[in-house]
């Protein structure tokens, strides 16, 4: 029989406990005059800068920052369709990264409760450490559950022989049989699209790969 051109899709994840937790929270007030809704943010953003620099010399947390105050005025309709006297409100967005979870659930519950306070999303993720050695070895796997799929098929079809003509990630696999060129699988490295998805406390890190196989 002659040579058989066998393409296939491998994949592969790995469910990962987040290492890093970035935490965003809020100051904002609102008021009639300006000067006043400016002192209170001040006033209530002072606690929380304080709070998370002791942490971040205690090591729990690793970075921190604070966006400049924000100002403006709105003047609301009332029902008659008059608008009203401006209402002023100010905000001081921060953002802190803890590697240790505990301690973020103590300062969170301890400054929730605060006046003007807003907690919002929290973003679980890896360190870049971490997170490239989860790539290559999720595309390490993909790569050999490809390699499988191309020996199951060419076993199937009496043959023995199987060389890898083209490895790619997903959706980059050449179209014309002619431009295809051997590579050295063990080179091959995850790229920055890797798909990560957030749930609950764990980080899935997926890859998919797609391979051009002779066989015979």
């Amino acid at each position: 029989m002659s040579e058989v051109i066998i393409t296939v899709r491998g994949e592969h994840e790995l469910r990962v406990a987040p290492e890093r937790a970035t935490i965003h929270l809020s100051v904002s007030f609102e008021g009639p005059g300006r000067a006043e809704v400016v002192e209170r943010v001040l006033a209530a953003a002072a606690p929380v800068r304080e709070g998370v620099e002791s942490r971040k010399e205690a090591g729990s947390v690793t970075e921190w920052s604070s966006q400049r105050m924000s100002v403006y005025a709105e003047r609301p309709w009332n029902n008659e369709g008059r608008k009203l006297a401006p209402v002023y409100r100010a905000s001081i967005d921060f953002t802190a990264t803890f590697a240790d979870f505990s301690e973020m659930s103590i300062w969170v519950t301890e400054i929730s409760t605060d006046d003007g306070m807003s907690v919002g999303s929290i973003d679980w993720h890896l360190t870049p450490e971490t997170e490239r050695e989860v790539e290559r070895e999720v595309a390490t796997q993909a790569v050999g559950v490809a390699v499988s799929r191309a020996q199951a098929y060419a076993q199937a079809l009496g043959l023995h022989d199987v060389t890898p003509r083209e490895i790619s990630d997903r959706g980059l696999m050449s179209t014309e049989g002619a431009a295809f060129k051997p590579v050295a699988m063990r080179g091959l490295a995850m790229d920055s699209a890797a798909a990560m998805e957030f749930q609950g406390e764990e980080i899935t890190v997926s890859a998919t790969v797609e391979g051009r196989f002779a066989a015979s």
